[in-house]
């Protein structure tokens, strides 16, 4: 029979799905399963996004515009602008879904052998979104010990050829609940002026922020590198809307953009009534916001008060976002979090991780480690991590 493409060969599986088949076993031998492998919130939906769905007043559900609805990306402009981030209507683009946006945007700019520095632990499709724009990831490691601080400028120096084409970052980061500060986002800024590189940056946690005194700089506010910068954004977890598939390229390189539109057009356009529900949502009251920040910050500090009962478990307080990076008093995550789903369980419960090696690109690190989202409620957070102790006492054993 024919053969399977190379570039398809070396795709790799996403750490996050690649149990899933265990999972259903699971569930269909009754055992109930405690998802902390995916970044799902369990928070509604605005009402203002669910009603202007329920409304909606079409005969067709037509093709829209490549780039997006304008008053879509008139209103997002806006949005943005409310956050102190200055542009235009023009310099965004509505992709379907966030995916899409850095697919676009490493499509824009790599060339074949083009090299792409991410810090690792990162989260784990860019590896895949790398390989289809046949770029090479080059990794610089942060590590649990200093909290996955950003690595030294030293560190993305030494990473740094001729083959280097851009610095891609997750602020706040998945899978680690880092946040960069103003300092180290500017330090690379510096960074990519000096070296003429791009920087990406995947910014759909900025709202998810637990500490008052912690604040989100958006690389599109750095001076003096406009035309290197590219942003890109999602409604999923802002609005919890992850089903709607809506994001967003945001760069005033006018290049980058009119190149883009050439991948835009390509697949028609993004989702119709998605776009009529995110456009919807950007009126989402404050109060939405501050309730969801209130309770994932309650769900975090539950989350790491029990992991830190366990004896030989090693996690930092995660920032943002709603993930953190534990490391296990195990040998392979990969067999653990597999054995958990198929041969362990406490009075028909069990639990699902994603094995942190699948967010690293360096062989042989992060074998001990998984990432465990925190979007469950705490009832069901402290029960979960009760089954884990439980797990890793027997898995040792």
């Amino acid at each position: 029979m024919p053969e399977i493409s190379i570039r398809g060969r070396r795709m790799p599986e996403s750490p996050i799905r690649k149990l899933a088949p265990y999972a259903e076993i699971a569930k269909k031998k009754g055992h109930k399963v405690y998802h902390l492998n995916i970044g799902q919130p369990d928070i509604k939906s605005p009402e203002i996004a669910i009603e202007a769905i329920k409304n909606i007043d079409l005969n067709i559900i037509e093709y829209g515009p490549s780039a997006g609805y304008e008053s879509y990306r008139k209103k997002l402009a806006q949005f943005y602008i409310n956050q102190s981030v200055i542009l235009g209507y023009e310099d965004i683009m509505i992709t379907t879904g966030g995916s899409e946006a850095l697919l676009f945007a490493l499509g824009s700019i790599m060339d074949p052998g083009d090299e792409v520095i991410i810090p690792e632990p990162f989260y784990a499709n860019y590896s895949a979104f790398s390989e289809e724009s046949s770029a090479k990831v080059v990794p610089v490691i942060s590590n649990i010990e200093s909290g996955f601080t950003l690595p030294t400028i030293e560190d993305f120096e030494k990473a740094i050829t001729p083959k280097s084409k851009a610095i891609l970052i997750c602020n706040p980061n998945n899978p680690t609940g880092y946040l960069y500060s103003e300092s180290e986002i500017n330090q690379l800024g510096n960074l990519v002026k000096k070296h003429d590189l791009f920087l990406i940056a995947d910014e759909v946690y900025r709202e998810f922020i637990y500490n008052d005194r912690d604040k989100h700089f958006s690389v599109m506010n750095l001076k003096g590198i406009e035309q290197n910068v590219i942003m890109i954004d999602s409604v999923s977890k802002r609005y919890s809307m992850c089903g709607a598939r809506i994001g967003c390229m945001v760069t005033k390189n006018k290049e980058v953009i009119s190149t883009a539109m050439k991948f835009a057009q390509a697949r028609l356009c993004p989702p119709t009534i998605a776009q009529i529900a995110c456009e919807a949502a950007i009126d989402t009251p404050q109060s939405y916001f501050d309730e969801v920040i209130s309770e994932y910050r309650s769900r975090r500090d539950t989350l790491i008060t029990e992991l830190q009962k366990i004896e030989g478990v090693v996690v930092t307080t995660p920032k943002a976002a709603f993930y953190c990076i534990a490391q296990l008093p195990v040998e392979n995550t990969e067999d653990f979090c597999q054995w958990i789903l198929e041969k362990y369980d406490l009075n028909g419960e069990t639990v699902m991780m994603a094995p942190a090696a699948g967010f690293y690109s360096t062989p042989g690190v992060g074998l001990n480690q998984v990432r465990i989202a925190y979007v469950l409620n705490k009832e069901d957070l402290i029960r979960a991590v009760h089954i884990l102790k439980e797990a890793i006492q027997v898995y040792n054993s």
